[in-house]
């Protein structure tokens, strides 16, 4: 019998601590009164200004430039902004990126915000109708053109990610040629146009695993601004064990691991784990824990890509 898998998953980048207040974006002279008294973040276009708390916050008097963009307001009624602007506003040890930085879980929900919305104001500074510059309006929520005043709103990439188990609930495990040597991680791949999550699910497991699945059970969610990837996590168990073998292109080895085989060749450095903040590293913690038998506690070095 298969165990199933301990709800709910622990998604770090999924918690946020601030309320969008999306209503608030209508009102340009609200958002201008807000920026007042904002507490406000800098994102230059790949790290944020940080301190020994996590975030560091700047006054609305100090910032000259660069684009503003509403995050929301905390249940003190704070509002919250984020900068983007290229040049440092501290030192530059003082910047850490997202996968660097340790933050509690208000710092991370407007960091994930924060970077999401700004790589994707960074790559659309043209309107795709007819060529001419846009801007941001409506908070930063939107990007509308100076010319056709067509507006353009955040695309975020589905991508589906899925633990595979066989019915003597191991799981199976891949690895890509460009990963750190050893690591290893769950399928994963981008849901095509008109293609229902489970349907992307079984053709990824498929083209990269040669493995079919059933059973496909839904478990979680959440943002990987990596850029703009959303995480749409499963489940899924095997039909055909036997028939498991890596594509040889973008998957170029798999590994099958139990419970125990698991915690092994953690301490002989022969396997890798996905890094604590990912899906893939909750999906497995949890299966690890399944069965509610106390094993020692899945320790793995980071490991980014």
């Amino acid at each position: 019998m298969v165990a199933a898998l301990n709800f709910p998953l622990n998604l770090p980048l999924a918690k946020s601590g601030v309320d969008r207040a999306a209503h608030l974006r209508l009102d340009q002279a609200e958002l201008d009164a807000l920026w007042l008294r904002a507490k406000i973040l800098h994102f230059n276009g790949e790290k944020f200004l940080t301190d020994a708390t996590g975030l560091r916050f700047l006054a609305p008097e100090k910032i000259e430039g660069g684009e503003r963009y509403f995050l929301g307001i905390d249940s003190d009624s704070t509002p919250y902004f984020v900068l983007r602007s290229d040049e440092l506003l501290g030192s530059e040890e003082e910047y850490r990126s997202l996968r660097e930085a340790q933050f509690n879980e208000l710092h991370i929900g407007l960091a994930v915000h924060s970077q999401s919305l700004s790589l994707w104001h960074k790559r659309h500074p043209k309107c795709s109708t007819c060529g001419s510059d846009t801007f941001p309006t409506l908070g930063g929520s939107v990007r509308k053109c100076a010319s056709c005043e067509t507006d353009h709103y955040p695309r975020t990439d589905p991508a589906i990610i899925v633990l595979t188990r066989d019915s003597d609930d191991r799981i199976l495990l891949g690895r890509q040629q460009v990963w750190p040597e050893h690591r290893f991680s769950t399928f994963a791949g981008f849901v095509e146009p008109g293609e229902s999550f489970e349907a992307a699910v079984i053709r990824e497991v498929k083209e990269e695993a040669n493995v079919s699945v059933h059973s496909i059970q839904y478990v979680g969610s959440q943002p990987w601004p990596f850029p703009a990837s959303l995480m749409i996590a499963f489940s899924a168990i095997i039909e055909d064990p036997a028939s498991a073998a890596p594509d040889g292109e973008e998957i170029v080895d798999i590994k099958w691991l139990d419970r125990d085989s698991i915690i092994a060749e953690l301490k002989s450095e022969t396997l890798l784990l996905p890094p604590p903040m990912s899906v893939a590293r909750a999906m497995i913690d949890a299966w690890y824990k399944a069965d509610g038998v106390d094993r020692p506690r899945l320790d793995s070095p980071e490991s980014w890509r």
